[in-house]
């Protein structure tokens, strides 16, 4: 059986979380979560949650009412919920569920805020890594792009916001699936790694029944001059300096 060793990873402010090789996070799970500007009234679910990365970091940052994260994944919500029980967290939950069979088990039309850092792939789409947790991470086994946006309509109260980041290559298929759910797209944002390159993720907000008219935000560089720029350095605020140096 594969071995999988778990540590804590913190993330400042008293805060932290477990992560393991198989579970664990990245750049675009931070951004998603800056993007996303959550506030102390927003009720949340965050969809294929993994370890818990984006509640946890607007939790950190003194955000939300309440949250549940949802992931198929046992091991994955098993290391959330230590984390839930370490740091005596009452405002955060943990699903382990197909998304796709949420009814029963979370409250449909209520949710002010839901978030989603989906595998990035199309099911059959390029190389898949033989390792099956990190397959489903990076391909659509599991659920689809479609799945994800019709279940975040359901979740979502009117004028309640769906903020997920994706590949550049799919924001048209995105976009579409987004206004095809009543979830109209209202802000998005580029991230690019320099001046000068292509972009390597989108950031997406949409409103459940919002009225129609999209606000392009000005890219966000990852770096400036060979360092992180100082953005990003604003954006990691209080996080581990290791991703500083």
């Amino acid at each position: 059986m594969e071995q999988s060793i778990t540590k804590f990873e913190p993330l400042g402010n008293e805060y932290g979380l477990w992560v393991s090789g198989n579970h664990t996070f990245g750049t675009d799970a931070i951004l998603l979560s800056n993007f996303a500007k959550a506030t102390k009234k927003d009720k949340m679910v965050d969809l294929g949650t993994g370890c818990g990365i984006i509640p946890l970091l607007m939790l950190r940052d003194g955000n939300l009412q309440s949250a549940v994260g949802v992931d198929i994944s046992g091991e994955a919500i098993a290391l959330a919920q230590k984390t839930k029980e370490d740091l005596k967290l009452s405002s955060i939950d943990f699903i382990n569920s197909d998304l796709n069979d949420l009814k029963g088990k979370l409250p449909f039309g209520c949710h002010t805020l839901v978030t989603c850092n989906p595998p990035y792939k199309a099911n059959g789409a390029g190389l898949q890594n033989p390792n099956e947790r990190h397959k489903v991470a990076r391909h659509e086994i599991e659920c689809s792009l479609e799945g994800i946006i019709k279940v975040s309509a359901k979740l979502l109260q009117t004028s309640g916001r769906l903020c997920i980041c994706h590949r550049p290559e799919r924001l048209c298929e995105l976009l579409k699936l987004m206004s095809d759910n009543k979830i109209e797209p209202k802000r998005l944002r580029l991230v690019c790694q320099r001046k000068g390159e292509e972009p390597w993720l989108v950031l997406v907000e949409g409103r459940r029944c919002g009225k129609s008219g999209m606000r392009i935000e000005p890219t966000l560089y990852i770096e400036e001059n060979g360092n992180f720029s100082d953005e990003m350095i604003k954006i990691y605020g209080s996080y581990k300096e290791a991703y500083l140096k």
